[in-house]
Parts: structure tokens; sequence; C-alpha cells
């Protein structure tokens, strides 16, 4: 089993780090929030370059790309020959390899791996990670990616993993703000919503965004919808990567006028104090609600 120093132990970050605890691993820990490291039951270090001292993986769970160039200055310099880092974070590309190059310099392997599958993932173990990095890299980073997730895949080079990430969520976005319209427009024509459920769950409307995800209460018993909206993937944090998409898309002159007025919408839904919701509570915005 290995020493494993984990950085950023949030609603995310924790249950990850637990699932590596049960598998045996030692973690040593830092978040600017102490109680966050004990909650994890990883060891408690004063900075990020504490942690990774004596560690043989670094994983990051860290909130954007400007908060990953900062620690990674930080703890580069301190890890030792023969690092594996592993940056689970969802940030932009640019930083993703700019930060990868600078520890290939430090002669350290790393990937970007960032998750799909929100906090209930990361408690059961089941999360998606879709990863960036050299093939050496991605074989190491794999075994200890499997004891947090199920389903981990090789996206390329550098980078790659975050444009999976960017583009799933994209479609998400998307898919999400969709299923919202077709289910408040059946309220409009007096379509129940049980019986739309019943004909598009199973017709070519499906998606995952209805039948694992729907926004409103009742089809789906374990969708937020039914807790009040209670976030598994806050507002907040789709609007974060619908900008990531665009800001991806510009630099690469590709257009995607779904995705932009998907971010508006999420942000719309945001400026209206809804930010700590659940993202498909965006139904409450298109209904006016």
């Amino acid at each position: 089993m290995a020493i494993i120093a984990f950085i950023g132990l949030g609603n995310m970050g924790g249950p990850m780090a637990r699932n590596l605890i049960k598998a045996g691993h030692t973690l040593r820990g830092f978040d600017m929030v102490a109680k966050n490291v004990e909650a994890a039951g990883a060891t408690a270090c004063k900075s990020a370059a504490e942690a990774v001292k004596g560690a043989e993986t670094v994983v990051t769970m860290l909130p954007a790309g400007p908060h990953v160039r900062s620690v990674y200055d930080e703890i580069l310099p301190a890890c030792a020959k023969g690092t594996l880092l592993a940056d689970c974070s969802t940030i932009d590309v640019d930083t993703a390899r700019a930060v990868a190059k600078k520890a290939e310099g430090y002669g350290l392997d790393m990937v970007d791996a960032p998750v799909s599958g929100g906090t209930g993932g990361a408690e059961a173990g089941t999360l998606t990670f879709m990863v960036g990095g050299s093939a050496r890299a991605f074989e190491r980073a794999q075994p200890l990616l499997a004891q947090m997730g199920k389903t981990i895949v090789h996206a390329g080079g550098p980078g790659n993993g975050q444009a999976a990430k960017i583009c799933n969520n994209m479609i998400l976005g998307i898919s999400m703000v969709a299923v919202a319209e077709g289910f408040s427009l059946a309220e409009k024509l007096g379509l129940d919503a049980q019986k739309l459920f019943d004909i598009s769950s199973k017709s070519s409307g499906q998606c995952w965004s209805m039948t694992t995800y729907c926004p409103v209460p009742g089809p789906v018993p374990t969708s937020p919808a039914n807790r009040d909206y209670r976030p598994g993937f806050t507002a907040d944090m789709m609007l974060k990567d619908m900008k990531l998409a665009q800001a991806a898309a510009n630099g690469a002159g590709q257009s995607i006028p779904m995705g932009a007025a998907a971010q508006a919408l999420y942000a719309l839904m945001v400026a209206g104090g809804r930010g700590s919701m659940d993202f498909s509570a965006i139904i409450k915005t298109l209904q006016g609600k």
C-alpha cells in the first residue's frame, strides 16, 4: 500500500480520500478548511508542500485552474523523484497542459483525471475518470483511480481528460435544459409528468438527464427533484463548466450555440439565488418559479 498526499478534501475529495483509506493506503491531507482533513480520516499537514513530502502519489481535487497552478507551483519542488501526480480537478485545458509540462520538467509523471458521477459516485467509489497523460503515466495511475471509480478511460495526451470532461458536461448541461423545457411545456399542456416520463424514457427523448436525474418530483425517486433539489451537482458548478466549454470553444474557433444558450440560462439561475441548488432546478427558472 502507498503513502498518498491528498490535497483538496471537500465534497468530492473527502469521499474519494476515504475510499483510498479503505483500500489500505496511508493518507496525508491538506485542505484550506482543516476540519475536512479530519472528516476524511487523513493525517493533517500544515501545508500542501508538507503533505507531499515522502508521498509516492499526490492527488489533487481543487476548485479551478488558478488554484491548481498555485498548488503545483508549491508542491513540485517538494515532490520526491518518481512521485505520481493525479489532478482530479475540473479546470481549463490550457492550465492542465501547462502544469503537466512543468511536472515533466521535474521528471514526474502526471495525469489530469477529472471525474463524473457527483458526490454519490464519490461516496460509492463508482466515479468515471477521464484521463489525460502519457501511456506510462496512465498505466501507473489506473490502479489507484480504480480504487475510487468504476470506469477509467485514457482520453489521450496531457489535457485530454479535461477536454473530455468539458465536452461531456456541456452535453449534460444542454440536455438538462431540454428535458426541463419538455416537462415545463407538458405541464402547461395538461400532460401529467409521469405520463411524459413513461413515454419519453422509452422513446427518442430518452437521455441520462431524464432517466437518472429527472428534474420533476416523482418519476425518478432518487433524483434531486425529490429532495428539494439538494445538490449532487450544484448550478454554480454547472455554470463553471459551461464557461470552461465556452472558453475552450473560443480558443479552438468552434461555435457552440446551444452551449452558449445553456450557459446563459444557468447564469440566470445563479443570479436568481439558486446557485447552491442542484443544476436540475433549472426547471424552476424556466417556469418562472
